[in-house]
């Protein structure tokens, strides 16, 4: 899959690892991802927290059959950040058969806190 022309590449994120039920990934704080006062952007991060529990959420479903989707997402954006490099982790707290929860917490190079999220990602049957 070609992730450059998609908004993963357009922000730089990249999936660092991938586990069961685990996500990590990071992104660079440039001025792909920064709102007009120099500040990363809320939106940056509620991308990459929601990309985190996609890439997780299909992780866990039967690929064959089934696909994910973002269901709904909210975000505390805790601390700010100019530049640098934001890592999200992600785990699930439910798996069911049709919704999952993630939540998903970014920091940055000091482990300080950026922003928390939960992604709630729906689980679809795959249209054949």
């Amino acid at each position: 899959m070609d992730l450059n022309n998609t908004l993963l590449g357009s922000l730089g994120i990249e999936v660092t690892e991938l586990q069961k039920g685990k996500v990590v990934a990071t992104m660079p704080v440039d001025e792909r991802s920064r709102q007009p006062f120099g500040l990363l952007h809320g939106g940056a991060s509620v991308a990459l927290a929601e990309t985190v529990a996609s890439v997780g959420a299909f992780e866990l479903v039967d690929k064959e059959n089934e696909v994910v989707v973002g269901l709904e997402i909210n975000a505390n954006h805790i601390r700010a950040k100019r530049d640098g490099v934001v890592t999200a982790l992600g785990t699930v707290l439910h798996q069911g058969k049709t919704t999952m929860v993630w939540d998903i917490k970014i920091t940055d190079e000091d482990d300080n806190l950026v922003c928390i999220s939960r992604c709630t990602i729906a689980v679809i049957k795959r249209k054949k």
